[in-house]
């Protein structure tokens, strides 16, 4: 039986779906206001933003986006310049953006939940295997750039 491994965006799709679903179960307190929510809008759209460069640098470059498939590259310039994990940093901007949108305190709660599974689900390996792949250029990439931002 073969094995299914969730991608990232799945999970950032469960993390957007439990937002949601807290926010109207366990709104908590209300923190932002009607209209100043709405500035939830840039957080939201810089996600989608450094996503979008992120996904397009790893095309141009001819290497993969997937995390449990071995990368051929390792991409240190663009975005990747100023963070090592530029489409991890542009899912946690979109779920602030989202929590941002909504107002309460209680989706904030799965932003961190999400940011620490990321980190210790993928980016540890990722990072693990890219050392493995790349030794000195990684070494010298990563005391350079920082892991978020």
């Amino acid at each position: 039986m073969n094995k299914i491994n969730l991608l990232p965006t799945g999970y950032l799709l469960i993390a957007m779906v439990m937002i949601l679903l807290i926010h109207f179960i366990l709104p908590l307190t209300r923190l932002i206001p009607i209209p100043w929510n709405l500035v939830g809008i840039l957080p939201l759209g810089f996600g989608i933003w450094i996503n979008l460069a992120a996904d397009k640098t790893f095309h141009r470059y001819g290497t993969t986006v997937k995390p449990f498939e071995e990368p051929n590259t390792l991409i240190t310039s663009g975005i990747f310049s100023i963070s090592r994990n530029p489409m991890y940093l542009g899912f946690v901007a979109i779920l602030i953006g989202i929590a941002l949108l909504l107002g309460t305190l209680s989706p904030y709660l799965i932003v961190i939940a999400f940011t620490i599974l990321v980190d210790r689900m993928f980016i540890a390996v990722e990072e693990k295997n890219l050392e493995h792949k790349f030794s000195s250029m990684w070494m010298k990439y990563k005391k350079d750039v920082r892991r978020w931002i």
